[in-house]
């Protein structure tokens, strides 16, 4: 008897990270079940009068104007990086005419959309999520359920509507400024002329290059404030709940960000 009940006792211990995995994984697709019917709800919501244009003209200040600065500075010197390594490795094979094309598809197909997304949520994002997540601890949130008002349609449509119209235009002014950037260093540095950068960037660039960008750049929006609003709504109590919620959601926009924009250049090549 004793001997079957070590027995029994070895196969909880050997099955034990099995368990452990099986609760992780059930975890995950109950949250990711849980994101998705919050995403749903709230673009559902976004097609149903009445609209909150003041939230979200409000909301378009706080993410896009704010963080005007933050990314033109972040561009301007991506761009000046392109320039400097973009024409060392040209100069290796007497091709340094093209620094103006890889200066400028880099920033638009890629660098634009995934570093402005970033910057907008390294600055806007954590605070969203911490603002609602402090709704929800003080009970704000429940007050609105109160007064019959639809949380997700006051505090969540106008975030993710504004990061729609945004994280575009803010990703246009990255990768202006980056590639003005990549002529400081080009031209005026290191002496390349100023037909050869931006003749051949006007022949090669093409329209469909910049629609990837426009692309990638509304999902990173969608993304963005569809994370940091889901794990503000959804914070744990107190400040500890709070900070954690706000250091997921940064987290995981980057991350997605970064995985996004990978099946997207997969889907777009």
């Amino acid at each position: 008897m004793r001997r079957e009940i070590q027995n029994l006792n070895m196969i909880d211990v050997i099955l034990m990270p099995v368990r452990q995995l099986g609760h992780i994984s059930i975890e995950f697709i109950r949250g990711l079940g849980k994101s998705v019917i919050f995403l749903f709800r709230a673009i559902l919501l976004a097609f149903i009068p009445p609209y909150k244009l003041y939230r979200v003209i409000k909301q378009i200040r706080f993410m896009g104007v704010n963080s005007t600065f933050i990314v033109i500075l972040t561009g301007i010197f991506t761009g000046m990086v392109l320039g400097i390594q973009g024409y060392y490795s040209l100069n290796k094979f007497a091709a340094e005419s093209l620094l103006g094309p890889i200066v400028a598809l880099s920033l638009i197909r890629e660098l634009g959309p995934v570093l402005s997304g970033i910057m907008i949520t390294a600055r806007a994002g954590s605070a969203l999520s911490a603002e609602i997540g402090i709704m929800r601890i003080t009970e704000q949130i429940d007050a609105l359920e109160m007064m019959a008002l639809n949380p997700i349609r006051y505090l969540v449509v106008p975030n993710i509507l504004a990061g729609i119209i945004v994280f575009p235009i803010l990703s246009a002014f990255f990768a202006l400024i980056g590639i003005f950037g990549g002529y400081l260093v080009g031209v005026e540095m290191l002496g390349l002329s100023y037909g050869s950068y931006f003749g051949e960037m006007r022949n090669m660039v093409t329209i469909q290059d910049i629609s990837v960008g426009f692309y990638k750049s509304i999902s990173f929006g969608i993304i963005v404030t569809w994370v940091c609003c889901f794990k503000g709504y959804f914070t744990g109590y107190g400040a500890e709940g709070v900070s954690k919620s706000t250091t997921e959601a940064v987290v995981v926009s980057c991350v997605l960000i970064l995985v996004w924009d990978y099946f997207m250049a997969s889907f777009f090549f």
